[in-house]
């Protein structure tokens, strides 16, 4: 029997529940890909008890927004989640949302298990997504501090920081895992995580 709407719906305002500026916000479903409806014959709810789930929570230190978000199913993104994420993540400069990388968010799940019981839930954001005439400006006013062709542009990399956790011991984290760039700024507190190739600055 096919479960009701009614019944879908409160599953999903009990089980999945994202907080973005202090408002709850129901995900709709979960996708074979990102952004991909899920197939008609397979519920939602009955995809998302079949196996273990990723959830990240971030604060945002220049919007004061926070989220707490499951974003993936095994192997399946959530479509909404994703598309949360990316409005989270904007251009924090020129409000501009951009296309956040989906295993960005993997790399940074990995990061937080080696981490253990010394991480905090919440990863704490400095710079999301990045628009050209944003990172160009950057790039103008820090004295060639930014990248010419950052990846913050293309959505697939993140500065952060875990309250609790020393600087060094997420850089080392991160850098352990070789999936991606490593950039260390201690004196800017954070560590700048990115699924380029393989390399660490800083």
């Amino acid at each position: 029997m096919k479960p009701q709407k009614h019944d879908r719906r409160q599953f999903f305002r009990q089980a999945l529940k994202l907080t973005a500026g202090g408002v709850a916000l129901p995900f709709a479903g979960v996708a074979r890909a990102a952004y991909a409806p899920p197939p008609q014959s397979t519920s939602a709810a009955a995809v998302l008890l079949e196996g273990p789930h990723r959830s990240l929570a971030f604060n945002h230190t220049h919007t004061r927004e926070r989220i707490d978000l499951v974003y993936a199913v095994n192997d399946q993104y959530v479509p909404d989640a994703m598309r949360t994420l990316n409005r989270f993540l904007r251009d924090h400069y020129s409000g501009t949302v951009g296309q956040m990388d989906p295993q960005l968010f993997d790399l940074l799940h990995r990061v937080q298990t080696l981490l253990g019981s010394k991480s905090v839930r919440s990863f704490e954001v400095i710079s999301g997504y990045r628009c050209p005439e944003t990172n160009s400006h950057l790039r103008n006013s820090r004295g060639g501090g930014v990248a010419k062709r950052s990846l913050h542009m293309e959505g697939k990399a993140i500065d952060v920081r875990l309250p609790g956790v020393p600087l060094a011991e997420l850089r080392d984290a991160a850098l352990s895992l070789a999936a991606g760039g490593v950039g260390y700024y201690p004196s800017e507190q954070f560590v700048q995580i990115d699924t380029g190739r393989v390399r660490s600055w800083g």
